[in-house]
């Protein structure tokens, strides 16, 4: 049986820990709140980066003279999966569930024969990975978006998937985070990025109503600047949205914390007095005891 300080020093210690959680749920929030806004103003222009290629993009299908980035190297034996998770961890199953599905497409890829390499954007993905995976790990990117993401964050890291890229060290690029639904949901996501999914664009805009537009200069010359925006668009919103599922998991982590913290503090708190009333009754049984054996 632990002695009365033990107790003490474990109610103590909880507590502490408990003022921890709720602090950090509380910063998670505030930070959830202004990532969240950042997550859905970001949508509305990547969505539209996507119809208009859409557009630009149906009338190329199958020309040699396409963009590289749009009709690809004509091969996919190598595929290079972005694996975006977070630097820090406590935020629940946010990078265990990236990661999970990660694995999962290596291994039904290199089930079919192909060759896999690894980006990795954040330390917790390439943490979980390099066991397993590290000979595979072609590059590292951690610290993205401290103190705040920007724009120039996703460009810097799409030059360098779009150099590997004309380096010939892959043929096809998927993303790998989670998409943001709600402080309580995110969704993982995959997405390819190289060669850019024309038959998806082309129908994205065939379903709704098309615009007609006329192009100055060529659409080749348009796509050739525009493809390599698109992929740091794209990787930008890809981050957007791991931002803010980071923080939606970690409050919710930190609330579920926080609640079993006040649990443990209350069974040890009875524990606890339970245990001092039976030194209480022992001693008074010594005592009376002793007396009548005088």
């Amino acid at each position: 049986m632990p002695s009365l300080k033990d107790l003490r020093n474990r109610i103590s210690s909880v507590k502490s820990t408990q003022k921890i959680t709720s602090a950090m749920k509380m910063v998670a929030a505030a930070k959830l709140r202004r990532a969240q806004e950042q997550a859905e103003a970001g949508r509305p222009y990547a969505d539209r980066m996507e119809r208009m290629l859409g557009s630009l993009t149906a009338s190329l299908e199958g020309r040699e003279d396409a963009p590289r980035l749009l009709a690809g190297t004509g091969r996919d034996n190598v595929h290079l999966i972005i694996v975006a998770t977070s630097d820090r961890g406590l935020c629940g199953a946010f990078n265990s569930s990236i990661v999970r599905d990660a694995r999962r497409l290596m291994k039904d890829l290199r089930g079919d024969g192909k060759t896999i390499k690894i980006f990795c954007i954040g330390r917790k993905g390439q943490e979980q990975l390099k066991r397993e995976f590290g000979s595979h790990i072609v590059d590292t990117v951690d610290e993205v978006g401290k103190p705040r993401l920007h724009f120039g964050d996703a460009s810097g890291i799409a030059e360098r998937v779009h150099a590997l890229f004309e380096a010939g060290e892959f043929d096809v690029c998927t993303i790998v985070y989670n998409h943001f639904r709600s402080a309580m949901t995110q969704l993982v996501t995959r997405q390819q990025l190289i060669p850019w999914p024309l038959s998806e664009a082309a129908e994205e805009v065939a379903e709704g109503p098309r615009a007609v537009y006329e192009y100055e200069p060529s659409e080749e010359e348009i796509l050739a600047e525009l493809m390599p925006l698109n992929l740091a668009v794209q990787i930008y919103r890809a981050l957007l949205e791991n931002a803010a599922s980071e923080q939606g998991a970690r409050m919710t982590a930190m609330d579920s914390a926080t609640r079993n913290a006040g649990d443990m503090i209350d069974k040890l708190t009875l524990y606890y007095n339970r245990t001092r009333q039976a030194y209480i009754t022992n001693e008074l049984i010594e005592i009376i005891s002793g007396a009548e054996a005088l």
